[in-house]
């Protein structure tokens, strides 16, 4: 079967993950990443191909793709994405890269050997990604901004107000979107916690009531 980088789980509940940062300036501790759960239908086929892509896998992080791709509905992915409340930071040691189904490595192990076959240091690691923020520019405080990706991951997605760039007003079109994709994910959270409290608490059937009718003598 063939190897798929970016790809993972959650150690603590085994949600699905792409793995959009190994490393966060400042916090090799720290990886950001996106719950596959919580993407809508539209997005989630997106990013699943993109991930997929031979320009993905050559890529040395995923963020580095997201930069520079956009969604069918021309917002760029990993600022819509970060808008949009998916994003989430999450320790390192709690994350499990899957490269293939019988092969898998925690991801703060990973961060050791590719600081080791690169001769840095962990912390050191970001400065590889292409085209991503520097330590010092404003914009790494807008993509890792704590109070969106402080949650655990499988919690649903907080509403966050939809941002228009710099020079561009918002439509009633690139609203509603928001309000779709948010809607999308929240029915998806919905699902899976529905999901995961009858095989807990399996419902009870209904037991049949039968009507015995009596006939006039």
């Amino acid at each position: 079967m063939k190897s798929l980088k970016h790809v993972g789980r959650i150690k603590a509940n085994e949600a699905k993950v792409l793995v959009v940062f190994r490393t966060l300036p400042g916090e090799s501790g720290q990886s950001l990443v996106i719950p596959v759960a919580s993407l809508s239908d539209s997005y989630h086929d997106s990013i699943m191909k993109l991930v997929e892509s031979d320009q993905a896998q050559e890529a040395f992080e995923f963020g580095e793709i997201l930069f520079t791709r956009s969604f069918a509905d021309g917002r760029v992915m990993l600022n819509s994405l970060r808008h949009d409340g998916i994003l989430q930071k999450v320790p390192t040691d709690n994350v499990i890269m899957t490269p293939t189904p019988n092969d898998t490595i925690q991801l703060d192990q990973l961060n050791v050997l590719i600081a080791e076959q690169r001769n840095c240091a962990i912390d050191d690691l970001c400065t590889f990604v292409s085209g991503a923020p520097k330590k010092s520019d404003s914009s790494v405080e807008e993509i890792v901004e704590v109070k969106d990706l402080g949650r655990d991951v499988g919690e649903p997605a907080p509403v966050v107000p939809l941002k228009a760039s710099l020079n561009e007003a918002l439509t009633d079109t690139d609203i509603a979107k928001s309000y779709r994709s948010q809607a999308d994910a929240m029915y998806k959270e919905a699902a899976r916690l529905r999901k995961q409290a009858d095989e807990l608490d399996p419902p009870k059937k209904k037991a049949s009531t039968k009507v015995s009718e009596t006939s006039d003598a």
